[in-house]
């Protein structure tokens, strides 16, 4: 029996059922980046990460709300209503997970950004960066697009 079907697959309307919950808790990069090109109201964008690494560099039109601050802040920094949207460095970490579920024991509608800011700086969208001397306004900067993550013509995978 081959590897990929040793375990057979799942009825489809148990893949229905899989797959629809998945993206309803998930969402990817692109999709992020379009929504805030957009204009698309109602999200927040939400990253979970240290001071040190905000000022490093984070999706532009993000919040800075690290996740230990999430039960005593969320309400400051998303308005009643709003879909959060949480982002960590990358698909090595948990910590948009239990950012997250922070939002969600608070009673928000939330999705976790796969890919996290790995993935928004490897694909090319526009990042932002702290300067240094305050009052100064941050930089933002766009890598060009990673071949490995993203079509590098600028155009969209079209998933």
């Amino acid at each position: 029996m081959a590897a990929t079907t040793n375990i057979p697959p799942a009825s489809s309307s148990e893949a229905i059922a899989h797959f629809s919950a998945r993206l309803s808790f998930e969402t990817d990069v692109s999709d992020v980046a379009a929504d805030l090109a957009d204009g698309v109201p109602g999200i927040v964008v939400v990253d979970s990460r240290s001071a040190e690494s905000w000022d490093q560099g984070h999706v532009a039109g993000a919040v800075h709300l690290p996740t230990a601050e999430i039960p005593r802040r969320a309400a400051e920094v998303v308005p009643p209503g709003a879909a959060v949207v949480v982002y960590c460095w990358g698909p090595g970490c948990n910590g948009a997970t239990k950012a997250a579920l922070a939002f969600a024991r608070l009673g928000h509608p939330v999705k976790e950004m796969i890919g996290g800011f790995e993935y928004w700086a490897r694909e090319g969208f526009p990042v932002e960066s702290a300067t240094g001397a305050p009052g100064t306004p941050a930089t933002v900067t766009r890598r060009s697009p990673d071949p490995l993550t993203a079509p590098v013509s600028g155009t969209a995978c079209a998933c």
